[in-house]
C-alpha cells in the first residue's frame, strides 16, 4: 500500500509493460497505478497551467469548436488563428456556411491546404442542417457519419461539447500517451493504434464528467503542444512525469514508435499567366481531386514543352519565363515555372487559350478559391 501510494504520488516509476499489445492485461498493474491518477493530475494542471486564451475555447457550441478543429487538422495553432475569425465572421452558425456558395468556401480557405477539407466542411454544415435540424449530432458514433469528421475530431466535439467520455488520439496524444506508457508498438500498424486507443480510453476520468471530460481532453492537447514535444520535452514541468514510463527509461524521445514515413516527392510543374490588357486573367477549376483539388489555377503543365504544344505558335513566341520557385507541401515540393503571356482584348476574344477557363477580373480574385502560390503571384506581381 505504501509502494502504490508512493507511486500516485510520483515518488516511484512504475514497471515498464512487457509489450504494448499486452499491457492492457500483463501490464495491467501499471496501467491501474495510472488510473485515475493520470487524468486526475491532468485535470488540476490544466485549470491552472493550461492553454485558456485560444478563440475556440472556453465555449461548448459545436460549430465554433468542429470548425477549429477541422481547420487545426496538420496546420498549427498560428496559421489557423486568422482564418478562424474570418470564417466565423461570415459564417457565424452553421446554416450560414451551409448556404453558401461552394467557391466562396473555398475562396475564403484559400491558402490554408488540403482543400478536401474545405469541400467536406461545405457538406458537412449542409448534412447537419438537412439531416439534423441544423444541430450537430452529440455522440462521437453519430458525428462520425457526417463528411470529413473522423474518429479523434468526433471524439474532440462530443468531448468538449457534450461531455462524453471518448478519447481523441492526434499527433500531439499520441506523443504523451506513448511516453506515460512507455508504449513500444509500430503506430505504422493499425493494430497497435487501436491498442493504444483502448489504452486511452482506460485513462479517461471516470467521475464529474461534464466538468473534467472538456477539461482533460484540452489539457492532454495543450500537454502535447507545450511541455511534451517532439524534441526536448520539458519533463520537469509536465504534472504526470512521475508517472510517465518513458521518462523512466531514460528516452522519452524515443516515443512514439513509428516506422514507415511518407518521403519528401518532389513535382515540377509549368503553369500559364495569361493576363489580358485590362489585368483579367485566364483560370480553369481545378479537378476535384490531385493538388489544388477544386480551386481555380493558371492551367497546369507538367513541362514547359507541353505547355507550348497548348498554345498557338504565335502566342508561344511571346511567353515571357518568371524566375520559378519552390512551394512547400506537408510531403511535396512543388516547383512552379509561370510563364507569363500579355493579351490584346482583340487577341482575347479571338481565343486560342488552353482548357475550359475563363476571364476573371481584378476584383474578382477575392472571392475566388485560388492555390496560395497563384494567389502571391497575382498579388506580388511576382514569385511567391
Amino acid at each position: 500500500m505504501a509502494l502504490n501510494r508512493r507511486r500516485e504520488a510520483g515518488a516511484l516509476p512504475l514497471p515498464l509493460p512487457k509489450s504494448p499489445v499486452t499491457a492492457k492485461t500483463d501490464g495491467a498493474g501499471s496501467m491501474a497505478a495510472l488510473v485515475p491518477a493520470f487524468s486526475t493530475r491532468l485535470v488540476r494542471w490544466q485549470k491552472s497551467h493550461g492553454r485558456h486564451s485560444l478563440p475556440w475555447q472556453n465555449t461548448r457550441d459545436p460549430y465554433r469548436v468542429w470548425l477549429s478543429e477541422i481547420m487545426l487538422q496538420q496546420t498549427q495553432v498560428a496559421t489557423v488563428l486568422d482564418y478562424y475569425t474570418r470564417f466565423l465572421q461570415r459564417f457565424p452558425a452553421v446554416a450560414d456556411l451551409a448556404a453558401a456558395d461552394g467557391d466562396e468556401v473555398l475562396g475564403l480557405w484559400s491558402g490554408l491546404g488540403y482543400y478536401s477539407r474545405a469541400r467536406n466542411l461545405h457538406r458537412c454544415a449542409q448534412d447537419v442542417v438537412r439531416l439534423h435540424g441544423g444541430q450537430f449530432p452529440r455522440t462521437a458514433a453519430l458525428l462520425q457519419t457526417l463528411p470529413g469528421i473522423g474518429p479523434s475530431t468526433a471524439a474532440a466535439i462530443a468531448s468538449f461539447c457534450f461531455s462524453e467520455r471518448v478519447a481523441i488520439l492526434d499527433g500531439n496524444v499520441k506523443r504523451v500517451l506513448t511516453r506515460v506508457i512507455a508504449f513500444t508498438g509500430d503506430l505504422a500498424s493499425s493494430a497497435q493504434e487501436r491498442a493504444l486507443w483502448g489504452m486511452a480510453t482506460e485513462l479517461l476520468p471516470r467521475r464529474k464528467l461534464g466538468e473534467d471530460m472538456p477539461r482533460y481532453t484540452q489539457g492532454i492537447m495543450d500537454l502535447g503542444a507545450t511541455i511534451c514535444t517532439t524534441r526536448q520535452p520539458a519533463c520537469l514541468l509536465c504534472p504526470v512525469h512521475g508517472l510517465c514510463l518513458g521518462l523512466a527509461s531514460g528516452t522519452p524521445e524515443n516515443f512514439p514508435v513509428k516506422t514507415r514515413k511518407l518521403k519528401r516527392s518532389a513535382l515540377a510543374l509549368s503553369l500559364l499567366w495569361a493576363e489580358r490588357a485590362d489585368g483579367a486573367i485566364w483560370l480553369e477549376r481545378r479537378p476535384t481531386t490531385g493538388i489544388w483539388g477544386g480551386l481555380y489555377c493558371f492551367p497546369v503543365f507538367t513541362s514547359e514543352e507541353e505547355l507550348l504544344a497548348a498554345l498557338p505558335v504565335a502566342l508561344g513566341n511571346r511567353l515571357l519565363a518568371v524566375p520559378p520557385f519552390v512551394h512547400v507541401l506537408t510531403h511535396k515540393d512543388l516547383r512552379l515555372s509561370p510563364m507569363r503571356l500579355g493579351l490584346s482584348a482583340r487577341e482575347a476574344r479571338a481565343g486560342g487559350l488552353p482548357g475550359d477557363g475563363a476571364w476573371f477580373a481584378r476584383e474578382a480574385w477575392a472571392g475566388l478559391g485560388l492555390p496560395a502560390p497563384v494567389r502571391k503571384l497575382l498579388e506580388q506581381g511576382g514569385p511567391a
